[in-house]
């Protein structure tokens, strides 16, 4: 079972614990977390959801995402989800120089399901060079069905005419940085 640190409207620590289904249930505010995995050749890691998630099955969503553990930060929740979720091929050692913050938002979403998320995300970057092609990525079954790796203008492409394709609203900021590089 994992457990959220409670927070308020403004992203201040509560105090209180609980499970994330509780947060999900009763709409508490909590932690959440998002990375984008970039490439050498500035290309972005992108996942399709497996069929089998709750929420958004079968969608293409951003390299890693979830929740911020009680007792974590989110760079360590990051750390955590990027190697629960993703596995290479190779010999790969996640540290935190390897992650560059982004930005924060607070997102309300509400579900037919009755799931209610108050979330406040934070946004890092991954820069991993070693990933050269999706062949060498391998993933968690029940959370991924599918990775591949995309250009800027692939992603830009995505984000305008998939509907298949979950639109957060990170794409904009994730967009003008790699377009810069």
């Amino acid at each position: 079972m994992e457990y959220v640190d409670v927070l308020d409207e403004n992203g201040v620590y509560t105090g209180e614990i609980v499970t994330r289904e509780e947060a999900h249930k009763t709409g508490k505010w909590h932690g959440a977390i998002i990375v984008a995995i970039v490439n050498a050749e500035n290309k972005v890691l992108i996942q399709k959801r497996s069929e089998k998630k709750k929420k958004r099955p079968g969608m293409w969503d951003i390299s890693v995402a979830g929740h911020v553990t009680s007792g974590q930060d989110s760079l360590s929740s990051s750390m955590r989800e990027v190697s629960e979720e993703i596995k290479v091929d190779f010999r790969w050692d996640i540290a935190v120089k390897d992650f560059r913050y982004m930005f924060s938002y607070r997102c309300q979403e509400e579900f037919e399901d009755g799931t209610i998320e108050n979330q406040f995300y934070d946004v890092f970057i991954m820069r991993e060079p070693k990933i050269t092609n999706a062949e060498t990525v391998k993933y968690q079954e029940e959370e991924v069905a599918e990775v591949k790796l995309v250009s800027a203008s692939e992603l830009n492409h995505l984000i305008k005419n998939d509907s298949n394709f979950f639109k957060r609203p990170i794409y904009d900021v994730l967009l003008n940085y790699l377009y810069r590089y």
